[in-house]
């Protein structure tokens, strides 16, 4: 007994200690603080880093809401409340190089009874000049959450009512990326919803927007912020580029007031996989809803699937394979100092595949923002170097100073964050094929950090076809068949791709032949030779389906194999029966000749399957080629060649 119970003993801890496990993996992050009067700082409690093997050290970022419309990003942020009142604090815990998933946390009520501190009474501003943001608290992973911050600031010197557009999931993707959860306002902002977008016909009599409407253009991608005037252009290519919108309106805005909007999304399960896929929101701000004049910007983000502050990203994932001679594609490296010291040197090493023409290359932005180093020159102030290689672009920023993450007295993480972005055209002629490259981050004389891969991809596209030939039948008599169709394929593939075709032919050929000698007496006696001669002859119009894959060998050269189905959508046969008489001993000259016919038609008959074995000589990618075909039918006698013109656009 004593040796069960101990066992029984044992059990029990282990499935003790086993459930203690499993209630760990939901991480938990407790907002903590101390509060004196109106005056709050807060500390949160978090969960413990798990490192990655080869990884810089773990860390986490913040982004509080302190219910009252304002936020900060520091670790442990003290916050004054300007009025009494009862606010719900709110916390999102990002993990970087960190082997676990983000923690989870719960608002935080925080009430204020009394107003001991002296609230600050400075006017707040907005880091952008222009008075409209977007930012985001981390990169997009699949089935995460993640806050998206809308700032605004009225600029004009009265009172206005406005108006805020945020745009996302874009029609590019076959599916939705986001799921918008919730949204946040403190300032009065009421959710509208519209059919269509009604706006002004006047302009703002200030005039004091820099685009005018003799050189407006529209503009599909706003990296910066901008100011516009045809709100109408703005909001119809937005619907054309995204599908869902959420459409805000505000009031009594007084002047530089500034205001937060925070959103919360749920990336969905159907979210582009590709983690160096580049995906967009849209903002479109309009400081008064009497005017046109709005200002616009989208936020970048780069899809991951562990939050890395150095990441490597393109907007040329989905590239139309037509439209590349006109394309710029962008790429951009990020990357932090996550040491405990400033860096005074970076240096990217970033591959370049051979398809992009380095000619074209141009850098877009970067930070730190500082000149480009002159040519020969040993620079002495922060400049940025970029050396051309063969298979590399080296960027250096020279005699900069990037605080690092866990340096003493740095509170902005996003003071120690940088990156490059710059662009590049594609060369005349490269083939369809998907590219990759990352880049080596050298923080002053530290080991590399190898970033993920930037990958460019095309959509397949679709090339539809005109085909035309004969096709030989060598084991049918007096056989004719001519036919045309079409056919869909990917657009200019590269090597190996699938391709439908659909043709109807037109054949006639002598289906069956036979003649028969008969001694026979005519009325007076007379021994005769009676001759009966019966032809067959099919005339079909045919239905082929073929389904093939093929191998470009060069850019002349292809070849093909694959099924097909033949059936005869109507088909009719014609029987001729010829009876001659001839004497016994002149077989050569009939005395007499009776002829009689008769017909049948059916349809959808005659039902055949077999393989083909394709070549084309021409322009095998695009264009027009001729081609050669071998069908081997699953039915006697009816194997045949083809031969073809094509022309594909």
């Amino acid at each position: 007994m004593k040796i069960l119970f101990r066992l029984f003993f044992l059990f029990s801890v282990v499935s003790y200690s086993q459930s203690k496990v499993k209630d760990t993996v939901t991480r938990r992050a407790i907002i903590g603080y101390i509060q004196t009067g109106n005056q709050v700082n807060f500390k949160p409690e978090l969960p413990p880093l798990i490192p990655i093997a080869g990884a810089p050290k773990p860390s986490f970022s913040y982004l509080w809401e302190m219910g009252d419309g304002t936020y900060s990003k520091e670790a442990e942020p003290k916050h004054v409340y300007k009025n009494k009142g009862t606010y719900h604090a709110r916390l999102a815990v990002t993990n970087n190089y960190d082997n676990g998933k983000p923690p989870t946390t719960r608002p935080k009520k925080v009430v204020v009874n009394n107003i001991s501190s002296p609230a600050n009474t400075a006017i707040a501003s907005i880091a952008d000049p222009s008075g409209f943001t977007l930012q985001k608290n981390c990169d997009p992973i699949p089935e995460e959450e993640m806050v998206v911050i809308l700032s605004y600031q009225n600029q004009e010197n009265y009172v206005s009512n406005g108006k805020l557009y945020l745009f996302y999931n874009e029609t590019q993707f076959k599916h939705n990326n986001f799921e918008l959860v919730d949204f946040r306002t403190h300032a009065g902002e009421r959710e509208v919803k519209e059919n269509a977008f009604a706006v002004a016909n006047e302009n703002n009599d200030t005039n004091r927007f820099s685009v005018s409407t003799e050189n407006y253009k529209p503009i599909t991608k706003y990296a910066n912020t901008t100011n516009e005037l045809d709100l109408e252009t703005t909001l119809a290519l937005a619907k054309k580029e995204y599908r869902q919108v959420n459409i805000l309106e505000m009031d009594e805005m007084n002047p530089n007031e500034v205001r937060n909007i925070f959103y919360t999304f749920k990336t969905t399960p159907e979210m582009l996989k590709d983690t160096s896929a580049t995906v967009t929101m849209r903002g479109v701000f309009v400081p008064n809803r009497s005017y046109k004049n709005h200002k616009v910007k989208n936020l970048e983000m780069e899809i991951v699937t562990s939050h890395d502050p150095n990441k490597m990203g393109s907007n040329g994932s989905f590239i139309n394979y037509r439209l590349v001679r006109f394309k710029r594609v962008n790429f951009k490296t990020r990357f932090q100092n996550n040491g405990e010291g400033p860096a005074r040197m970076i240096r990217l090493e970033t591959d370049i595949p051979d398809m992009f023409d380095k000619k074209t290359f141009q850098i877009e932005d970067m930070y730190p923002k500082c000149p480009i180093c002159p040519k020969d020159e040993v620079p002495t102030t922060s400049c940025l170097d970029t050396i051309i290689k063969q298979k590399q672009i080296f960027f250096t920023f020279k005699n900069i100073y990037l605080p690092g993450s866990n340096q003493k007295n740095v509170h902005e993480k996003d003071s120690t964050k940088g990156f490059v972005k710059y662009s590049m055209k594609f060369n005349k002629d490269f083939h369809k094929v998907n590219t990759r490259s990352r880049t080596a981050i050298i923080f002053d004389k530290n080991e590399p950090i190898l970033t993920n891969y930037a990958t460019t991809r095309f959509q397949p596209g679709i090339s539809i076809g005109a085909k035309a030939g004969y096709n030989y039948y060598p084991s049918l008599n007096n056989s004719t068949s001519y036919f045309a169709g079409a056919t869909i394929s990917p657009f200019k593939s590269y090597r190996f791709y699938w391709q439908a075709e659909l043709a109807n032919s037109l054949h006639n050929y002598q289906s069956g032949s036979s003649t028969s000698n008969e001694i026979i007496q005519n009325a007076n006696g007379v021994r005769q030779l009676q001759r009966t001669t019966t032809t067959t002859e099919t005339t079909s119009l045919n239905n082929e389906i073929p389904v093939l894959i093929r191998y470009n060998i060069n850019n002349f050269i292809g070849i093909g194999t694959g099924v097909q189905a033949n059936i005869n959508a109507s088909e009719k046969q014609e029987q001729n029966t010829k009876t001659e008489l001839y004497e016994t001993d002149k077989p050569s000259f009939p005395i007499s000749s009776t002829e009689q016919s008769m017909s049948s038609k059916q349809n959808f008959s005659n039902f055949k399957t077999g393989l083909l074995f394709d070549l084309t000589i021409g322009a095998a990618r695009i264009g027009p080629s001729l081609g050669a075909r071998y069908v081997i039918n699953f039915k006697e006698n009816f194997n045949y060649f083809q031969f073809y013109g094509i022309w594909k656009f």
